[in-house]
């Protein structure tokens, strides 16, 4: 029996918002016996600034959360909490690595009522922190939406969330849209399947156009030095701090173990996760490849094909654990009955389904092309300058002083303040990801991904950036191979064939064949 198509209703999914929720999230907690937390979250700013974060949640109270009366207000806890931890932790001289009773208790509670772990995940930067201005207008025009808490109270950090923001409601639409394509497929509608995936295909082109605007309002500069560091997690901190993770002190007399979580990422976003599900794109854990010969995907002749399982130390699948409870279930009920792939596989000469299908993977390949030049702008660029930077005052400082010993800054956390890599810090293979792992191979190897699953064989060199078989040639327009035939290749955005990526900007001109980097990286 084939399981049920699922109900967006059963896993708090909006039709008309997607993930974000149908209501928008609450400005405050109306009882005012959470007026402290409200009043140190509207105060973060001055707080970190001027360094009496610490002293002024020290001295919170500790509130139970037994007051909060529905979903929106815990998810309005959750958020408030999250962001004043994240400040407490980096918003000192050196990071903390024990959050008191006063924020612990009570964040605990929201996080496991949330199914959460106790970062600051994309849930509380992203999917619950924001308003509209109008509350008539869609949500996906950023003209319109505002956000609720940041922690540097600059405009650049909170375009940085808004833009996420835009984007998933922007993708709202394609959810019940692949839904109705899941069960045309059962019916063996080919029109109908055919005619979602064309309009699937033109909303994720609009999702690129949303991205690029992130240079709009938000500095790559402010980003990288006053941003970034308050976004970091627990987890891979050695360097930055915290060789341990952080402890969440309870208040009781058992003994307080250390934890390590990941920072936000956005692949923490269920939206990107579910255009992969939807598509049967699969993703390897990083750095691992293709096996030499392989299908790209064993048709089926099913019509509903179960998603491959989940592999150890598979970043994409780990990032589930930080997704809302109803969305981590979603997303498993939709790689349970995600049909496309195999049915359009099943049909190659359907040149409307196959065309559609395929335009559907360039688009977000596309897209991942995007976002892996935002990531280059955003960190690596800024990351050369920064390693620049300290690799000029080592010189110096050696000069001065006469001495040989390599020049090992320690970290300090005031805003605007670098966090320097320490005595490995010109390694570019030490940068790491908020998720604690190498992000620009990551996205690159996810880019390349989304492209294997194409049909049409022509489309499939193309996406896969050089001709499917061995004896063409691997590179270059124009090229031919034994065959005679014309092998094409779709050149990586900004990358030399030989996989390196090309910078041009305010930094000059480089290539970054094997960096690594994150929304935080150390």
């Amino acid at each position: 029996m084939l399981p049920q198509i699922p109900q967006l209703s059963d896993y708090d999914v909006s039709p008309v918002n997607g993930f974000l929720p149908t209501e928008a999230p609450l400005d405050f907690l109306p009882d005012p016996y959470y007026q402290p937390w409200e009043t140190t979250v509207a105060s973060l700013q001055a707080l970190i600034l001027t360094q009496r974060i610490r002293r002024v949640v020290d001295a919170l109270p500790v509130l139970s959360t037994r007051y909060l009366a529905d979903e929106r207000e815990w998810r309005r806890a959750y958020s408030i909490l999250a962001f004043i931890a994240h400040s407490y932790i980096w918003g000192g001289n050196s990071p903390a690595d024990r959050v008191p009773p006063s924020i612990s208790v009570p964040f605990l509670s929201c996080c496991r009522h949330l199914e959460l772990p106790p970062v600051a995940t994309y849930a509380g930067l992203v999917l619950w922190n924001w308003r509209p201005l109008d509350p008539a207008v869609p949500v996906d025009n950023l003209e319109n939406i505002f956000t609720l808490n940041t922690m540097t109270g600059s405009l650049d950090e909170s375009w940085f969330y808004l833009v996420s923001v835009a984007i998933e409601a922007c993708a709202a639409p394609t959810i019940p849209l692949m839904i109705k394509a899941f069960e045309a497929v059962r019916l063996d509608d080919g029109a109908t399947v055919t005619e979602c995936l064309r309009s699937f295909a033109e909303h994720l082109d609009k999702f690129g156009a949303l991205l690029q605007r992130m240079y709009e309002q938000c500095d790559p500069h402010v980003f990288y030095h006053r941003i970034r560091p308050y976004l970091a997690g627990s987890k891979n901190m050695a360097d930055a701090g915290l060789p341990n993770g952080v402890i969440f002190d309870d208040g009781s007399d058992a003994p307080q173990r250390y934890v390590q979580y990941s920072g936000g990422s956005n692949a923490q976003s269920s939206v990107i996760q579910f255009f992969d599900l939807a598509l049967g794109v699969e993703h390897r854990p990083t750095g691992e490849k293709a096996a030499p010969g392989a299908a790209p995907s064993p048709s089926s002749s099913s019509q509903d094909a179960a998603a491959p399982p989940a592999q150890q130390h598979n970043f994409i699948t780990d990032m589930r654990t930080y997704m809302p409870g109803p969305h981590r279930r979603f997303l498993e009920a939709v790689s349970s009955v995600a049909n496309v792939r195999p049915y359009v596989r099943a049909r190659p000469n359907d040149r409307a389904l196959t065309t559609a299908y395929d335009a559907c993977l360039a688009m977000l390949r596309a897209f991942r092309d995007k976002h892996i030049q935002l990531v280059s702008r955003y960190i690596i660029v800024k990351s050369r300058e920064t390693r620049n930077r300290s690799s000029s005052r080592s010189r110096q400082t050696n000069l001065a002083s006469g001495s040989a010993a390599p020049f090992k800054p320690t970290a300090i956390g005031s805003v605007g303040a670098e966090r320097i890599h320490g005595a490995s810090g010109n390694d570019n293979k030490n940068i790491r990801g908020t998720g604690g792992t190498a992000l620009i191979p990551f996205l690159k190897q996810a880019r390349d991904e989304t492209g294997e699953p194409a049909i049409d064989a022509w489309a499939r060199r193309l996406l896969n950036n050089g001709p499917s078989d061995a004896t063409s040639v691997a590179s270059g327009f124009g090229a031919s191979g034994s065959s005679g035939r014309v092998g094409a290749r779709l050149t990586k955005v900004g990358e030399h064939a030989s996989g390196e990526m090309e910078i041009v900007g305010l930094a000059g001109v480089w290539t970054a064949d094997d960096s690594e980097g994150g929304i935080c990286h150390w």
